[in-house]
C-alpha cells in the first residue's frame, strides 16, 4: 500500500481497486516503518470498500493489524451504510478510567504501594475467565445493568452519583436489548462484573509527572506530584462472545444483502436491516456492561485504599476524572450528517464548547485518556476544533509492534526488567506478563506527539507508573 504525504504527520491512502473513499493515516516519520510492516494499511483500504463509508477512513498513530478494521482505525458510515462487528472489536467498550486523589505520590514508599496492590487484588479478580466477588449481589442486576449501564450499580452502592457525570455517555448507551444476545454470551458475562481480565487490561497506580497546561489541569483536578489510579478494562467475556457471534452471523447477512465483503473480518449488515439493528442492540448491552464494570472496580479500589491507608474517601479523593470508550460504534453528528462512527482502538476527543461534552467539561473539552505500556508514561489530552477532520477521534494508546506470541518468544527477563525499571508489578514470574512488556509497544511519546504536533490534540499532563496490576491470560 502506498502513502502520500498530505501535511506534517499526515498521509493519504489513495483510492485504489474497490475503495470507495480515501484513507488518512496520522504518523510521525519514525512510526511509518511499523505501519508498513503489517496488514494495517490493507485492512484500512478494505474498510474503505464498504457501502455507505464516509471519507476518510482513518488510521491513528497507534495503528496496527487487527481482525477486520485495524486497531487504531476509525470508520464512519451513513444511515444507508453498514455496521460491522469487526470494526468495533472483540472487547466492546474496552476503555480507560482515571481516578485522581488528594495525595502526594512521594508519600508512598514501595511497601505501601505493594500493600495497596495486594489489597486491590483481594477485591478485584484478575485474569481470564475470573468471576467477581460481588456476583451474588450483582448477578441479580445483570439484566438491568446491560440495559441501563453504570447507573444501576451506583444505585446498588458501588460508587457515587457524581461519578456518572464524568463518564462518556454518562455510562449508558441507549438501544440495548438483551434478547439479541446469545445464551452463551450471557453465561460468560454473568458474574464477571468487577473483574479486570487479562491481556492489556490493568490497574495502575501513577504519579502525575508533568503538567503541560496548568489551567486545564486544575479544572480536571490534576496537579504535579499527585497520586492517581488508572483502570483499563472492558466488557470481558460478555462482549467478546457478542463480537464472535455477530462476526459469524454478519457473513451470512452480508451475502443476503448483496454486500461484497473484502474480508470476513469486516462482516457487516446494513445499519437499518434487522441484522444490523440486532447487532447494535447487542453491542449496546456490552457497552453498558463495560461502563458498569469499571464503576464496580472503582468502588473496590476506593475500599482497598481505605483499608490500607486508614483514611476516609473524602480525605483520599479518588474521584473520577473521566471514563472513555475505545471499541464502540455510536451515532454522532459530523459535517451536517448523522453518522455511525466505528472506533476500534480509538477514542473520542471533543473540543472545548462542543455540546456533547459533559457539563463539567463543556468549556475545556473532556479529558482524553491515553495509556502507554506497563512501564511507560500515560497522557491526559484534550481535543481541538481541528480534530473535526478525524470525526473528533484520536489514538487510544501506544499500539503494539510485537504480537503477544512474538513478545513472549523474544523478550528476555533482563530486557523485561530493564523496561520496567522501578515499576512494581504483581507477579513473581515475568513470563505471566512479558507479552505486555514495554518493548512490545511503540514509543508513547512519539505516538502522542503525532497529533499534538499538528494541533489536533493538546497535552494536559503526563503520568508515570509506580505500580501495575495485570491479569494472566
Amino acid at each position: 500500500m502506498r502513502l502520500e504525504p498530505v501535511k506534517r504527520n499526515c498521509y493519504r491512502l489513495p483510492c485504489t481497486g474497490k475503495m470507495r473513499v480515501e484513507g488518512l493515516v496520522y504518523a510521525r516519520p519514525r512510526l511509518l516503518s511499523d505501519i508498513t510492516e503489517d496488514r494495517s494499511l490493507e485492512q484500512l483500504a478494505q474498510a474503505a470498500e464498504l457501502p455507505g463509508v464516509v471519507a476518510p477512513v482513518l488510521g491513528m498513530p497507534d495503528i496496527h493489524e487487527g481482525f477486520g478494521l485495524p486497531i487504531g482505525g476509525v470508520m464512519a458510515v451513513t444511515e444507508e451504510g453498514v455496521i460491522s462487528a469487526g470494526a468495533v472489536g472483540m472487547d466492546i467498550n474496552c476503555g480507560v478510567r482515571l481516578l485522581r486523589t488528594n495525595l502526594a505520590a512521594d508519600d508512598f514508599d514501595r511497601p505501601t504501594l505493594r500493600a495497596l496492590m495486594n489489597s486491590i487484588e483481594e477485591l478485584v479478580p484478575t485474569g481470564i475467565g475470573k468471576k467477581g466477588r460481588h456476583r451474588g449481589t450483582i448477578s441479580q442486576l445483570f439484566e438491568d445493568v446491560v440495559h441501563e449501564g453504570a447507573e444501576v450499580v451506583v444505585a446498588a452502592g458501588f460508587g457515587r452519583q457524581d461519578d456518572l457525570e464524568v463518564i462518556e455517555e454518562s455510562g449508558y448507551l441507549a438501544g440495548a436489548a438483551l434478547k439479541h444476545v446469545s445464551r452463551r454470551a450471557v453465561k460468560r458475562g454473568t458474574g464477571q462484573l468487577g473483574t479486570l481480565g487479562g491481556g492489556n487490561h490493568f490497574i495502575e497506580i501513577q504519579r502525575v509527572e508533568q503538567v503541560f497546561d496548568e489551567l486545564t489541569a486544575e479544572k480536571f483536578g490534576i496537579f504535579e506530584g499527585q497520586l492517581a489510579v488508572m483502570i483499563h478494562t472492558g466488557s470481558r467475556g460478555f462482549g467478546h462472545q457478542i463480537c464472535t457471534d455477530y462476526s459469524r452471523s454478519q457473513v451470512k447477512a452480508a451475502a443476503e444483502y448483496g454486500v461484497d465483503l473484502p474480508d470476513k473480518g469486516l462482516a457487516c449488515a446494513p445499519v437499518e436491516s434487522p441484522a444490523g439493528r440486532n447487532y447494535y442492540a447487542a453491542m449496546a448491552c456490552a457497552v453498558n456492561f463495560a461502563f458498569a464494570n469499571r464503576q464496580v472496580i472503582t468502588a473496590d479500589i476506593r475500599q482497598a485504599f481505605g483499608q490500607v491507608l486508614k483514611m476516609s474517601e473524602n480525605e483520599m479523593g479518588l474521584e473520577v476524572v473521566y471514563d472513555v470508550a475505545h471499541n464502540i460504534a455510536k451515532w454522532e453528528n459530523h459535517r451536517g450528517q448523522r453518522l455511525l462512527v466505528h472506533r476500534k482502538g480509538a477514542t473520542r476527543a471533543l473540543p472545548p464548547g462542543h455540546p456533547d461534552n459533559p457539563p463539567a467539561y463543556r468549556d475545556t473539552g473532556h479529558p482524553v485518556l491515553v495509556p502507554g505500556s506497563m512501564g511507560t508514561a500515560s497522557y491526559v489530552l484534550v481535543g481541538t476544533d481541528l480534530a473535526a477532520e478525524s470525526f473528533y477521534s484520536v489514538n487510544h494508546g501506544a499500539g503494539r509492534t510485537l504480537s503477544r506470541r512474538a513478545a513472549a518468544r523474544s523478550i528476555t527477563r533482563e530486557e523485561f526488567e530493564a523496561g520496567m525499571g522501578e515499576v512494581l508489578y504483581n507477579t513473581r514470574n515475568y513470563r505471566d506478563v512479558v507479552d505486555e512488556a514495554p518493548q512490545a509497544y511503540k514509543d508513547i511519546d512519539q505516538v502522542v506527539d503525532t497529533l499534538a504536533d499538528i494541533g489536533l490534540t493538546r497535552k494536559i499532563a503526563r503520568l508515570r507508573p509506580l505500580a501495575v496490576i495485570k491479569g494472566k491470560d
